[in-house]
């Protein structure tokens, strides 16, 4: 049984990752405000910055979700009911939560609101969705530990809006509830603190013999036993999609505008081209290339299809890989003289060949031939840290398209 089209939900850690996940194509982004969030670490938005997030996505058609999923102690409740009620204010579209108690104030404080249950509050079964259901959520974030059988089921099951992980990184504890960051380091995870230990090196030592290190996998550096691939359910989206939740999410706050540009057109490209046609659907060879081209670890399917395994870690290293370097972003383009407006994000000089990906249309490569300043004087180089600059383009470019350069052609 085929179904409606889900939402394509996009991270949205500032101001212009917001743009770009809008631009490449989200129907919805997930942000986080000054406080109450689990990526404290990311850029995140100040109160005015969440007015304007929500008029300007809402300018668009589309949503905005607050993340308002922490932990709290009862010190860090103080506020949070008057918090509630300027997010209902200026319009968010749904608050997401993982504390029950948070939950409850949601409720009695501003009824109307829409409440996403999080990832965080570990949601694996059918039962607790259709509970949080009763209780008043309008939509239940799966954990990831879940699988397809079960998410159909849960489907089957439970009258909740559904929302599901198809992409990026993954943690060891359940659906990120990490308490090895708190007992390492003093940074709780679960209050938006988390310093990834998940991703260090690691050796066993035996109780009764302190000081003596001993490797779990045969390597002098240790072992990064913890360390999962990250999720990519892109060859599997019709199963995703037939598995009948509402909306998929994309996990990135803290990644890269490349990140979020990249990742969101090609599942924007891959779910249309499935509910369009999907008797024919076949997952494009350059939709992999495209999702290789941003920085991450080796992908996995996850618990998609069950338990994982040793194939779904990564034991050697904490790496990351990629195909392709972000050098920079298009502002603007004049079509008379075919000069595009560009902020350096990376070094770029002449004769370097880039790629130009874009929000509509086809990836193109062309040679750097010329260089401008902002004020057009030619130059050789472009080594400045966001530097405006100008560049000769082959053909038509739109504002916002990615500039990048190949990792693989220049180290041929």
């Amino acid at each position: 049984m085929n179904r409606e089209k889900p939402e394509l939900l996009a991270p949205a850690g500032d101001q212009e990752k917001l743009e770009m996940a809008l631009l490449y194509g989200a129907d919805a982004v997930y942000l986080g405000g000054p406080a109450y969030g689990l990526r404290s670490s990311s850029g995140n938005f100040s109160r005015d910055g969440l007015r304007t997030a929500i008029a300007l996505t809402h300018g668009q058609g589309k949503k905005v979700y607050v993340t308002v999923n922490v932990y709290p102690h009862n010190e860090e409740l103080a506020g949070l009911s008057e918090y509630l009620q300027y997010l209902a204010e200026i319009g968010a579209d749904a608050v997401l939560i993982s504390d029950l108690g948070v939950f409850s104030l949601a409720r009695e404080t501003v009824p109307s609101l829409p409440i996403h249950i999080s990832t965080q509050a570990n949601t694996v079964n059918w039962a607790a969705a259709e509970a949080w259901h009763k209780l008043g959520a309008a939509r239940v974030v799966l954990a990831r530990e879940m699988s397809r059988d079960e998410i159909r089921e849960a489907r089957r099951r439970t009258s909740a809006a559904l929302e599901m992980f198809v992409h990026g990184a993954m943690c060891i504890s359940y659906s990120g509830r990490c308490l090895i960051s708190s007992y390492l380091t003093g940074r709780d995870a679960n209050r938006g603190s988390c310093t990834h230990p998940c991703r260090w090196r690691y050796r066993l030592v035996e109780e009764e013999r302190p000081g003596q290190y001993f490797p779990v996998e045969e390597d002098a550096q240790g072992t990064y036993f913890f360390n999962s691939k990250d999720l990519c359910l892109l060859p599997h989206l019709p199963d995703v999609i037939e598995s009948g939740v509402d909306s998929l999410k994309i996990e990135g706050r803290m990644k890269s505008v490349h990140y979020v540009a990249s990742v969101t057109k090609t599942y924007r490209t891959a779910i249309d081209a499935y509910v369009n046609d999907p008797a024919h659907f076949a997952v494009r060879p350059e939709w992999r290339a495209e999702l290789d081209k941003v920085s991450h670890r080796a992908y996995t399917a996850g618990f998609f299809y069950g338990q994982t395994g040793a194939k779904d870690q990564i034991y050697e290293h904490a790496s990351y890989i990629q195909t392709s370097v972000f050098v920079g972003v298009v502002e603007a383009y004049d079509p008379v003289t075919g000069w595009g407006l560009v902020e350096q994000r990376n070094y770029m000089k002449v004769g370097q060949e880039i790629e130009v990906f874009q929000p509509k249309g086809d990836t193109f490569r062309q040679c750097i031939e010329e260089l401008q300043d902002d004020e057009g004087t030619p130059i050789a180089a472009a080594p400045h840290p966001q530097q405006k600059i100008r560049i000769r383009m082959r053909q038509p470019v739109m504002a916002g398209a990615i500039i990048r350069r190949p990792l693989v052609r220049e180290e041929s």
